[in-house]
């Protein structure tokens, strides 16, 4: 059995009361192998209250992989660390690498904050850009580099090059796959390298098909005719998918996907738990 929790996301859900939500997201994956953590949503606050009241004992967890550098993302970590010091820490290679946000003229760190960042570094910290193995079935996708479809980008989102400012190329966004025995469990961080381009890549590295997708997707700022084209590629390669979207999908994306694939389309607020055999 494989369990599923949302600990942060954007939403709070109302079947876990008192549960706090936050612009961020983080999962605990469970398998009869071992426990990952998947992100860590923006503040160790929020990710230590939920902890509590959903039962989850950072000391028990085994792995830490992060999706991408952004704080929504890295800004609990201090709390992990403060349980496990020595947790293994599993992100992309450039996943250090500073990153910015052009808001009114100025550039403001949108990356992984900076009292974490030499915590993180000082860590148990792999840095791969190739899919690594984090526990037995338990998958990083690596970096998602064929990228055919739009990117989850934002205009915004740049780096400091000795060129000067470019926008951010999202080398570190990466995705989290479970080998379950009906299929692949794939869970996304943001997508920015692009829900499709992140699908593309799980199907062909892994050669099995996906039976579930957990988290967000950034498809936030889709247009109609981007999301048809989702609904298009989802019938054509995944035809059976479980959707528990949360985060940055967007309302738009989140009812034209209901509207397609009805009542296999899932709100995922924190407090959600999904079991997958």
């Amino acid at each position: 059995m494989i369990r599923i929790t949302s600990l942060v996301d954007n939403t709070a859900g109302r079947t876990h009361k008192g549960v706090w939500g936050e612009h961020g997201l983080s999962f605990l994956v469970e398998t009869p192998h071992g426990r990952v953590l998947f992100d860590t949503g923006s503040s160790g606050t929020v990710l230590a209250h939920n902890a509590s009241l959903l039962d989850v004992d950072f000391r028990t967890v085994d792995v830490l992989v992060f999706s991408h550098a952004h704080y929504d993302h890295t800004g609990g970590a201090g709390v992990v660390l403060d349980h496990r010091p020595d947790i293994p820490i599993y992100a992309h290679t450039t996943f250090l690498r500073e990153r910015y946000a052009r808001r009114n003229g100025e550039y403001v760190d949108i990356g992984i904050p900076p009292h974490l960042r030499e915590r993180i570094r000082a860590g148990r910290l792999y840095l791969h850009h190739k899919p690594v193995q984090v526990l037995p079935r338990v998958w990083t996708t690596g970096e998602i580099r064929q990228r055919l479809e739009p990117e989850g980008r934002s205009p915004h989102h740049v780096i400091r090059t000795n060129k000067g400012w470019q926008p951010d190329p999202y080398e570190d966004d990466m995705a989290l796959v479970i080998e379950a025995d009906a299929g692949l469990i794939l869970i996304c961080g943001c997508c920015h390298a692009g829900l499709l381009n992140t699908l593309s890549c799980v199907r062909h590295t892994f050669g099995r098909p996906i039976t579930a997708v957990f988290g967000g997707t950034h498809l936030v700022s889709a247009d109609k005719a981007y999301l048809e084209h989702v609904v298009e590629v989802f019938s054509q390669h995944c035809p059976d998918v479980e959707y528990y979207l949360n985060h940055c999908t967007g309302e738009k994306a989140y009812v034209a996907l209901a509207n397609a694939f009805g009542d296999r389309v899932h709100p995922c607020p924190v407090g959600t738990r999904v079991d997958i055999p």
